[in-house]
């Protein structure tokens, strides 16, 4: 991304972070809005449950819900790094575990692969854990 001055690795990161969130809400809408029976009801007030949506819209719907819950966390802890003034190895490489961990969680849910699935979401929480540890004050 050269012309882009994100000032630190982290926030670039975090700016790529929130492209990958809007891939993730564009396959959720794509995949379990589609659902035959779905459209309807999801154009309207929504007041009472809709059809239940496809395997993998079910999945893309789980998957979305589970990025936005982790992607608040890595937010905070990028941004009080960056608001610290805390930039080492440590939350550069949770800032790189973070993202690259969820850019492998999509497919791995979508095509309903297990274990290693577990391993994606494991690697990106992990990210969050080493960025919080690397603007620890101590």
């Amino acid at each position: 991304m050269q012309g882009f001055d994100f000032g630190t690795a982290e926030l670039r990161y975090l700016w790529l972070a929130v492209a990958l969130g809007l891939v993730h809400l564009v396959l959720y809408v794509l995949l379990a809005g589609g659902t035959p029976g779905r459209v309807g009801w999801a154009l309207g007030a929504r007041d009472e449950a809709g059809p239940a949506p496809s395997k993998i819209g079910g999945r893309a719907d789980r998957a979305w819900k589970n990025y936005v819950e982790t992607f608040a966390l890595f937010a905070a802890v990028v941004l009080m790094a960056n608001a610290l003034g805390k930039h080492n190895a440590r939350t550069l490489l949770g800032s790189e575990l973070f993202f690259w961990g969820r850019v492998a969680y999509i497919p791995l849910y979508l095509f309903g692969v297990p274990f290693v699935r577990t391993l994606a979401w494991i690697a990106a929480i992990v990210g969050i854990v080493f960025v919080f540890l690397g603007i620890y004050p101590g």
